[in-house]
């Protein structure tokens, strides 16, 4: 057991020391401060939310009982005033009573007013009180009306249907008679039968004032939402949706209830509901944030900062001089930009700078800067190759060439002896190698020549177009690096093409780099010659010299790459039966 113990821990600490030494501050972190934070404060959060839970049961809890009551007592006022009337005797004769014709009707009725004080709201606001008589003498209108006027409604009916004596009744009465608008109603239904022997049937109706009650409900400006509903019918809510002249909606927040209480009144059958709030556990949280934000600047971010000062300190520093350490393979070695603090580290750090840049000067003097010289010197004797292939006595060739000018001149050729002329100014900047770099000016002057030449060969099947910003003339580079791509795209571009082919050719300063564009509307490439002259360009290289094809290209992009120290690059851009266009971009210094 003892063993088996020891090999766990073994393994356990080889573990541990195979872990980057930010991963072990990371895991200190997490173990012994994020973890127990967010253990405590869950737990803290959920005591919030239960208690905030628990006091927003209570209080939908009361509001739904103060509703029910306040309901309740509103419907029972109208059941009071019809109780009254239920037993009231002069009523009852009233009722019964058979009238010699409409004027002792009226007679009656006017005797009835002063008599028993009685109004259509008996004390109720806004409340409608009417009595229905199966008896054909009364005349109808104001409080008192023939049963007969009434036997065909939908309401009447469902209350007959019922057999109940007394009824509360909610519905949205569209018929329109009388012709009045479609309208929510509430009414409170009952028999008049409390005296024996009556003579005839006689029926109360009470209409509550519908916009009242809803005024009613909102104005108690209760916490929660409130939906007192009849099955799924809204009757009434808080919302100021309950609009009197529009049919009831339907009740589809089931999913949102919090408390439900049923409720019978008078045969009628609703359910009042509560509504959850969406924001009370927001707003209990942000009463709460001084503490939170407390808890969690204690207990997180205090920590957190404190372990971000000692990876900084520590595991920062350290992947520093690991870095630096795995280039020594390159062709230098990289300094450490920026070093901070006078601890061991720190002095670790001054050392290697200093090591390091001794030995690069060493590498720079000794080595580096003879390779290149070497490299240049090759690539100027490769270029100079390259150029004597073409000559085979230049000093001959030119007396030649200028022989055959004046002849032609002499006998009035003109475009023959210009022709001549370009092509002795193309010959002499071959084989002028005393130097490798030329100003712009003198190079376009080249390309001028070139393409007038190639214009005398191809007529109309080429045109061309040159356009280089006045301050690039004397800017130095390498010679023949303009006309080397010019050349490509006539004997690639145009040569092989038909139709009529132009060349432009651009030199402009743009974001402090020279660029030079070398554009053909010739033939084009396939994407994988594209990518492969593309490849050849930006590898320049004295070994690819030695291959065969495109040996100008690889030789200008050469002398470019070496005169830039690197900085130069290319761009190739071309689609088939297209075109091509080059683009050459380095920097500019304007001093």
């Amino acid at each position: 057991m003892g063993d088996r113990r020891q090999k766990m821990i073994y393994k356990f600490h080889q573990y541990i020391n195979n872990i980057a030494l930010s991963r072990k501050l990371t895991m200190l972190y997490v173990c012994c401060v994020l973890l127990p934070l967010v253990v405590t404060d869950s737990v803290v959060l959920y005591i919030v939310v239960n208690n905030q839970h628990t006091k927003q049961q209570h209080a939908m809890e009361n509001e739904a009982s103060a509703i029910q009551y306040s309901l309740t007592n509103s419907i029972e006022y109208a059941a009071a005033t019809a109780k009254q009337i239920y037993m009231n005797e002069y009523i009852e004769r009233y009722l019964n009573c058979e009238y010699a014709g409409p004027l002792a009707y009226v007679e009656a009725y006017q005797d009835f007013v002063k008599t028993t004080l009685f109004k259509g709201g008996a004390g109720m606001d806004n409340s409608i009180i009417t009595m229905y008589a199966d008896n054909p003498t009364i005349v109808n209108g104001s409080e008192f009306s023939q049963l007969s006027a009434i036997e065909s409604a939908d309401w009447y009916r469902t209350f007959e249907e019922s057999g109940r004596d007394t009824m509360l009744y909610f519905y949205y009465d569209n018929e329109k008679s009388p012709a009045v608008e479609a309208k929510r109603k509430v009414l409170f239904l009952k028999k008049l039968d409390f005296f024996s022997g009556n003579r005839c049937e006689k029926f109360l109706k009470i209409e509550l004032d519908y916009s009242n009650m809803v005024r009613g409900l909102v104005k108690l400006g209760y916490e929660f939402p409130v939906y007192i509903c009849q099955g799924d019918r809204v009757l009434m809510a808080n919302d100021g949706h309950s609009s009197v002249n529009q049919n009831f909606d339907q009740f589809t927040m089931e999913h949102k209830v919090g408390v439900s209480k049923e409720m019978s009144l008078y045969g009628s059958e609703m359910q009042i509901y509560i509504l959850e709030p969406e924001t009370d556990v927001v707003k209990e949280l942000w009463a709460n944030m001084p503490l939170i934000a407390l808890l969690i600047l204690t207990n997180a971010i205090l920590p957190l900062r404190l372990m971000k000062e000692l990876n900084r300190s520590l595991t920062v520093r350290i992947e520093q001089l690991s870095q630096v350490f795995d280039k020594v393979e390159d062709e230098e070695l990289s300094r450490i930009d920026e070093i901070s603090g006078n601890d061991e580290i720190g002095r670790l750090m001054q050392n290697y700078n200093r090591m390091a840049e001794r030995t690069n000067d060493l590498i720079q003097t000794v080595y580096k800067d003879r390779i290149k010289q070497q490299e240049m010197d090759i690539a100027r004797q490769s270029a100079e190759l390259l150029a004597l292939h073409s000559q085979i006595d230049p000093h001959f060739l030119f007396n030649a060439l200028e022989t055959i000018r004046m002849h032609c001149v002499l006998r009035n050729e003109s475009e023959i002896a210009k022709m001549v002329e370009k092509l002795a100014i193309m010959e002499r900047q071959n084989v002028e190698w005393a130097t490798d770099t030329v100003q712009i000016g003198r190079e376009m002057e080249f390309v001028e020549a070139y393409l007038g030449l190639q214009k005398y060969r191809f007529g109309d099947r080429l045109s061309y177009n040159l356009d280089v910003e006045k301050k690039c003339l004397n800017i130095e580079i390498p010679k023949l690096s303009v006309v080397t791509f010019v050349e490509n795209a006539c004997i690639h571009g145009i040569e092989n093409k038909t139709t009529q082919g132009w060349i432009f050719v651009r030199i402009f300063i743009e974001k402090e780099e020279l660029c030079i564009e070398v554009e053909d509307t010739g033939n084009g490439m396939e994407e994988n010659e594209h990518q492969r002259l593309l490849d050849l360009m930006r590898d320049a290289s004295i070994d690819r010299l030695k291959e065969k094809g495109r040996v100008g290209i690889i030789n200008a992009c050469l002398r470019l790459k070496m005169v830039t120290d690197n900085q130069v690059k290319f761009a190739l851009e071309s689609e088939k039966g297209v075109g091509t266009m080059v683009q050459i971009r380095m920097p500019y210094d304007p001093k």
